[in-house]
């Protein structure tokens, strides 16, 4: 696999798979029945990336198609934030997300990264089980929904929040 920093051409289509896979009722992964809308738009991707320069916005991409996205953001000491992992939701069956996720953890982990942070809605009990079946484990910590922002879409439910999960990259005995 072959991850590559996502060039400002690639932002359009990167938008448009975050939203097919978040919100477009497509595969297992989509948000359908707690937040309806778009998950993120041109403008605010390219706003992001602006405001996070050390942030890396990866694509990984096969024949010129795009496969899929992930993020990888220093946060302190050895620590970074694993972010906006999306697949091709019609490719889910096929452990793309699988793959793609233990990439990133590698690339993260030579640019020296020992730990690595993420976060779910804690509605995505699917998904949490993913995670946690790769390795990552609840921190107790949670981040209340930007219900006030509505880049985030608009939230079907009032009681939404964010988990955070970790993972170490280092390997024991090392």
């Amino acid at each position: 696999m072959n991850l590559s920093r996502a060039t400002p051409a690639d932002l359009p289509e990167i938008v448009a798979l975050m939203n097919r896979a978040y919100r477009g009722g497509e595969g297992w992964t989509a948000e359908q029945g707690y937040i309806q809308g778009d998950r993120i738009s041109l403008e605010d991707l390219e706003a992001e990336l602006a405001a996070k320069p050390e942030m890396q916005f990866l694509v990984w991409r096969e024949d010129g198609a795009l496969l899929g996205c992930v993020s990888l953001e220093p946060l302190r000491d050895g620590v970074w934030y694993l972010g906006a992992l999306t697949v091709e939701p019609g490719r889910q069956d096929a452990q793309l997300g699988r793959r793609l996720l233990a990439e990133a953890e590698r690339i993260a982990r030579d640019w020296g990264a020992r730990r690595m942070q993420l976060t779910v809605i804690w509605v995505r009990e699917a998904l949490i089980q993913w995670y946690q079946r790769r390795g990552y484990l609840p921190t107790g910590a949670t981040t209340p929904f930007p219900y006030d922002d509505e880049r985030w879409g608009k939230p079907l439910r009032d009681d939404l929040h964010f988990v955070w999960f970790e993972k170490s990259l280092v390997t024991p005995g090392a």
